[in-house]
């Protein structure tokens, strides 16, 4: 009798420090009485409002924790990460470039996906990148070609078609310090039949010279590219997807196409060194990919899902790297890209931005 009661007692425990929905109480308390958790998350900061509402409160619901976010570009917030040894921060949402370079120094926790469930539903690309260790991919982008047909007078099929004499001083392409900036050295190696690989980006930079009179300038930002398209500046461009849905709805005349095969950039979900609850950070991760909130982020955050169990309708996948376009998508290997790219970086400010 004793022993009975005794195990009811510890489930009664365990049920009332990590049941479900639980309101807040002051001083880090829920209102039954246990302490609330706390996950310091570092993220881009897009849609605020909207992932509060979709990603961040059934997560807090659930788990009886509170997802305290830190916000910022790319580079700002990994600057951060690296220069303090005892941050605060459990996990970081990273682009793939900033992963694999956080993988390198030692910033991050190598995964058990083991404790991951929902990284065997990941699509083909982003499950070889998880069993590499290379990062867990919540989402996936790639480029394509904007371009206002009427200006340019063909139709634009494939990357190629930006070499054309007919696009003389037309054409913008991100520059090199970018997301994009390094899968434009793969394109141009791709024009001109060489693996970037094998030559380190000797034969791309012969190709970027030999695309610069079509270039007007390099951008950095995807919404600079309304006010180039607008004033007639450019007649064409390479853009990631995910800033497509802005530009076209400031100019609807514009048409995007991806061709046959792009490349593709996924953004990741680390666990950080200095993570003060991994548990519930695994817990995160595996509910970031999973199939019921992967359904709600493409539609609600405009997020490519990498669950493959997400059905996307052809409306909604109009300007996203999902089905055919993700499975034959290119992804970079940054553990090639990012040990040369400050000699990419270099050659590009003097062929390009010379």
């Amino acid at each position: 009798m004793k022993k009975v009661l005794a195990l009811s007692l510890c489930a009664a425990i365990v049920l009332t420090g990590c049941g479900g929905a639980g309101t807040t109480g002051t001083a880090g308390e829920s209102k039954s009485g246990a302490e609330e958790k706390k996950l310091v998350l570092s993220t881009y900061g897009l849609s605020e409002d909207i992932s509060e509402e979709e990603v961040y409160k059934p997560f807090e619901d659930q788990y009886n924790c509170k997802i305290v976010t830190e916000t910022g570009s790319t580079n700002e917030r990994y600057t951060k990460l690296s220069a303090d040894s005892q941050t605060t921060i459990d996990v970081i949402e990273l682009s793939q470039a900033m992963t694999a370079k956080g993988i390198e120094e030692g910033l991050f926790e190598p995964l058990d996906l083991s404790k991951i469930e929902n990284s065997q539903y990941l699509i083909k690309a982003a499950k070889t990148m998880a069993d590499a260790g290379q990062g867990i991919a919540y989402t996936i982008n790639s480029i394509g070609i904007m371009y206002d047909p009427e200006a340019v007078g063909f139709e634009i099929k494939s990357f190629d078609d930006l070499w054309k004499a007919e696009l003389e001083g037309s054409v913008a392409i991100p520059d090199i310090t970018t997301t994009f900036g390094p899968a434009m050295v793969y394109m141009a190696s791709d024009y001109k039949g060489v693996d970037v690989t094998s030559d380190n980006g000797a034969a791309a930079f012969e190709a970027l010279e030999e695309l610069k009179p079509n270039l007007v300038k390099t951008y950095a930002k995807s919404s600079d590219l309304i006010n180039m398209f607008t004033s007639g500046e450019i007649k064409a461009a390479i853009v990631g997807d995910f800033g497509v849905p802005t530009i076209k709805e400031a100019n609807p005349n514009l048409v995007y196409v991806t061709p046959d095969v792009t490349y593709a950039n996924f953004n990741t979900i680390s666990i950080t060194k200095n993570c003060k609850d991994k548990e519930l950070a695994y817990a995160y991760i595996n509910y970031r990919l999973s199939k019921e909130l992967q359904d709600k982020t493409t539609k609600a955050l405009n997020e490519a899902p990498t669950n493959s169990q997400v059905e996307v309708s052809k409306e909604d996948s109009e300007n996203m790297t999902y089905g055919p376009t993700a499975e034959s998508a290119k992804v970079l290997d940054y553990s090639f890209v990012n040990p040369v790219l400050s000699d990419w970086i270099d050659q590009w400010n003097r062929t390009i931005n010379n």
